[in-house]
Parts: structure tokens; sequence; C-alpha cells
């Protein structure tokens, strides 16, 4: 056999086999790679390796570039959803390979990484513009976190973009809706499509992608509920739905009466509607927000028409998110405790909802409450 198996501790084992030929000499050279796993998650790991030894495609370490480490290690990650896979893909066609793509892996250094960081910052953006520290830390984040995967296999020695910190962002306080400000939006959506799911956003703080993904057996109208159970999120393929990063994003949030007073009388018009178009009554798995083709609204589509509205009639130009801020801040002025909130909001932990609003528990926000409270008595 080419190849053996070696464990290094309960959830990690050795490989060594026999890789690629010396151009020079003919021979091959051995090669030792750790994965972490059951013992056939490292069977089928040298299995495939070998495999690639067999066939030619496999790449000596030390002559892969960052251009196809990174864009193998995008394609072939298992677990990552669609929209992370494209999200990644992007930040690695604009901002990784164009700058670092050439370089062998093995010869990455700290210096070229701070290099990389400085280009970003200067002329990283569109049509040679900055770019935001944020972006440039996301970038640095994805690079980290595919070289850490490099160095787990041992085809790189070290991390070399931990050596490195990305620029700081400048601290800004998340952007909330005031009474007056909910009052005008309100009156002003009053008969429009997206008045319901602004409704909604407020009055749960529930994530665009969940209100897209909500459906009439998520709504418990007896016991004034909604169920998350899924996200929808939108990608080049189109509108896909998946469960909740963690266990916290399933949840049962309690609703005031005037939004169930809201989805019931969504619930009736488009009950009337499908009988017009003949396509009969809401099933359980039918979209709570539908388009007229009775297909949930794209996440994209819901920011789109709210980016549109608020310059359309004058209103607060916040993004969309900002309702979910909206809420969790009138939560946090009424006194609501942490852990609560955090449920509520379905944050993995307390310690990221006061990451986000730590700033909110050290004032007095009267507008806040107000807000909350006029949501909750939609005329």
């Amino acid at each position: 056999m080419r190849g053996n198996i070696t464990r290094r501790g309960s959830r990690s084992w050795r490989l060594k086999f026999e890789g690629e030929r010396d151009p020079q000499t003919g021979e091959r050279k051995t090669r030792y790679v750790t994965v972490k796993g059951t013992k056939k998650d490292a069977e089928r790991e040298l299995t495939r390796m070998l495999a690639e030894v067999d066939t030619g495609t496999a790449v000596a370490p030390d002559k892969v570039t960052v251009r196809e480490y990174v864009s193998a290690w995008i394609a072939n990650h298992a677990g990552l959803a669609p929209k992370t896979r494209e999200r990644y893909g992007q930040l690695a066609d604009k901002q990784i390979i164009p700058h670092l793509g050439t370089i062998l892996l093995q010869k990455l250094r700290p210096q070229h990484v701070a290099n990389w960081h400085a280009v970003l910052r200067e002329r990283g953006g569109t049509k040679g513009g900055p770019l935001s520290a944020r972006t440039v830390r996301d970038c640095n984040a994805l690079l980290r976190t595919i070289l850490q995967a490099a160095a787990r296999l041992e085809v790189i020695g070290r991390n070399v973009a931990l050596s490195v910190r990305p620029p700081k962002g400048e601290a800004t306080e998340v952007e909330i809706l005031t009474a007056e400000q909910i009052d005008a939006v309100l009156t002003t959506l009053d008969g429009h499509e997206l008045r319901p799911i602004v409704v909604l956003a407020l009055a749960t703080g529930m994530r665009r992608g969940e209100i897209a993904a909500l459906a009439w057996g998520h709504v418990d109208f007896d016991k004034a509920t909604v169920r998350v159970e899924r996200s929808a999120e939108q990608t080049a393929a189109g509108v896909q739905f998946k469960a909740p990063k963690t266990r916290s994003g399933l949840r049962t949030i309690s609703l005031p009466a005037s939004a169930v007073a809201m989805l019931r009388e969504l619930h009736v018009r488009q009950a009337e509607q499908r009988l017009v178009l003949g396509i009969g009554r809401q099933g359980a798995t039918d979209p709570v927000f539908a388009r007229a083709d009775a297909e949930p609204w794209p996440p994209n589509e819901i920011s789109r028409h709210w980016y549109e509205l608020t310059r359309r009639y004058d209103l607060p130009r916040v993004a969309f998110h900002a309702l979910r801020h909206t809420h969790a801040s009138a939560l946090i002025a009424a006194g609501l405790d942490i852990v609560s909130i955090s449920k509520r909001l379905g944050h993995a932990s307390p310690t990221i909802t006061l990451d986000v609003y730590a700033h909110k528990f050290h004032t007095n926000d009267d507008a806040a409450a107000r807000a909350i409270d006029a949501v909750m008595n939609l005329r």
C-alpha cells in the first residue's frame, strides 16, 4: 500500500503517502497530511489524494499559487451555503487573486499581506477607489480562513494572515427610526404591498431573509406567534431556503395584537386573490408575503423596494435592516433583559447582542420605546 494512516489525537490523523514524482530524479516524494475527523474521513481523504496522484492532477505543495489554492478551496469546501460561496468567490476574484494570486502559496509572507491591505484601502474599490475598512477585514478573514485550512493540511508551515492586523473600522451607531419616523413610514405605505413586511419587521425584529421565508404554516393566530424555521437567500441561481446558522435562529416570536390583525387581513386578502386566479386556498407551505404570481418575495427585492420608497416619498434613508435595530433598541429602552432580547432576535448568545447594542443599555431612549408602542398600536 502506498499510504498509511496514524492516529494523532482523538479526532486527528496523520496521512503518509507517496506523492508526485520529482521531475529530476523520477522518485516519488513522501507527503504528510493531517486530517481532522473520523478514521473514515481520513481514509476518504487518503483515497482522494492517491487518486489525484494516479491521474496526474495532484500538484506539489511548493508549486501551488495563491490563486489555485483559494479558487479550489472556495469551489470544493463542503458546508458553504450557496450565498456564502458566491460572496467568497466575489471577494477572491476582485480583491484577493488580482493582488496575491501569482504568489506561490508557500512563499506568501506577512509583508505581502500588509502591502495588500494598503493597496485595497487606497484603490481596491469600484473603479479604483478606496475600499472600506470593513470590506478589507472581510477579505482578510477569508484569506485567513483559507490559509488556516492549508496550515492544518501542512501545505504551508504557518498562517501568515494571522501576523497582520486588518485596518480598524470606524465605530458607527446602529440606525433606528424614531416614533415620529415610524408613524411617517406606516402612514406613507398605507395600502402598499410592502407595508405588511415593514410592520412585521418592526414588530418582531426578524431578519429580511427570515421574513421572506415565512410560510403560513409558521403562523399561529390563536397563540399570536410566528415560528422562524428557515431563511431565504438570493444567489445567481435564484432564491433558496436554508436552515438558520445556529440553533438559536430557530425560535418562536410572540406578536402584538396589531401584527396579528395585519396577518389575518393579509391571509383573507390573499385567499380572495387566489380564488380569482384559480390557484386554490393557501397551504401551510405557501409564503406569507407573496408576489402577484404567489411566489415569495426575493430578499433583494424587499431591500430594493424599501430603498426606492424611501427616496420617492422622502422617508428616513436607512437600510431595511434598521427596522430590526429599531425593534431591538425599543426592547432595550423598555427594560427587557438581555437574554430575552437575544433569544427574540435569534442571536447565538447574549454576547452578540451586547456587542451590537451595548451603547443602548446606557441611554434612556424614550423615543425607541414610543416607536415600538406605535407599531403595536397600528390604526
